[in-house]
């Protein structure tokens, strides 16, 4: 790995709940690998990364949204590995920029800001063809790392909890490309459970069959899809609520976006007699902290 993932800990919860229901929760401390280039992104870019290096033209090409920690972790990542990296933001460019642009924008990334209708057609040969012209030679990570090469670097999270005899490994997911890399990563006996971020993902079996290249066998896999709190980015004062309540009590910071949710479903889901007694529970801590910044210093308590 080009970061040093050994700060990557696992960390005991200790709370009256697990003791009632006799269930174990841990969690895997992605975030503490790097402020930017933190939980599953760094291993999501690993092989983009890796291929680029290689490469004449050493320019990386992604896209994001305006708080996007898929964004900020390329345009670190590449700026430590002296690589290009430009980034295709979805929206016209704001009078104020996010902090996650600006950062992006400090770490030498080149941004070009294009309307959210020209976005949604970011996939298609005209498109491509138009930045090829535009920017010269680069490698595309897709938005998110959504690719088999994303998929594969997040399998190399499974190396971290390979020893270990976990019963369900828990993730929040917006793509399904971590989750399609602990699919591959884990053994038979292991549930992968996920809550989605995004509303209404209706595709799943197609996107793990194109993330993984196989007809995996999704009965291994659990998704909580009503934890969302509105949607991508939404959020709620019960959210913030659990968030401060999780830091009082076991010093865990959250992003409002994916670990918050995910660990909220988690802890909702044992008070409902979810997991059997005896579960061994461990879930990602997925890192971007950095999109708090755009929450007010006064709805959080870290």
């Amino acid at each position: 790995m080009f970061f040093d993932i050994s700060k990557a800990n696992i960390e005991e919860l200790q709370d009256d709940l697990f003791l009632q229901k006799q269930v174990k929760v841990s969690i895997l401390r992605l975030d503490k690998i790097h402020p930017l280039v933190s939980g599953n992104k760094i291993f999501k870019l690993h092989y983009f990364l890796k291929e680029t290096l290689t490469s004449k033209h050493k320019t990386i090409l992604t896209f994001g949204g305006a708080y996007s920690n898929h964004l900020a972790a390329t345009a670190f990542a590449c700026k430590a590995l002296q690589l290009n990296s430009i980034g295709i933001v979805r929206g016209e460019k704001p009078k104020f920029l996010s902090s996650t642009l600006q950062q992006c924008i400090e770490d030498g990334m080149q941004l070009k800001f294009i309307t959210r209708h020209a976005y949604s057609k970011k996939d298609s040969t005209t498109f491509l063809n138009n930045l090829q012209t535009e920017f010269g030679d680069h490698n595309i990570v897709p938005e998110g790392g959504y690719h088999p090469l994303g998929a594969k670097g997040a399998a190399l999270i499974g190396d971290l909890l390979k020893d270990k005899d976990y019963t369900h490994i828990c993730t929040a997911s917006g793509t399904f490309t971590t989750v399609a890399g602990l699919l591959l990563s884990a053994n038979v006996q292991q549930t992968i459970i996920t809550v989605p971020i995004l509303k209404g993902i209706s595709d799943t079996a197609e996107r793990i069959s194109y993330l993984t290249g196989k007809q995996l066998l999704l009965e291994q896999l659990q998704i909580l899809s009503t934890y969302h709190f509105g949607g991508y980015a939404k959020k709620s004062e019960q959210l913030i609520e659990f968030m401060n309540k999780v830091w009082m009590q076991h010093h865990l910071p959250l992003d409002f976006v994916y670990t918050a949710k995910m660990l909220y479903a988690i802890f909702d889901c044992i008070k409902n007699n979810y997991f059997k007694k005896g579960s061994e529970i461990i879930c990602l801590h997925t890192g971007g902290l950095q999109g708090n910044n755009s929450l007010s210093s006064k709805l959080i308590l870290y």
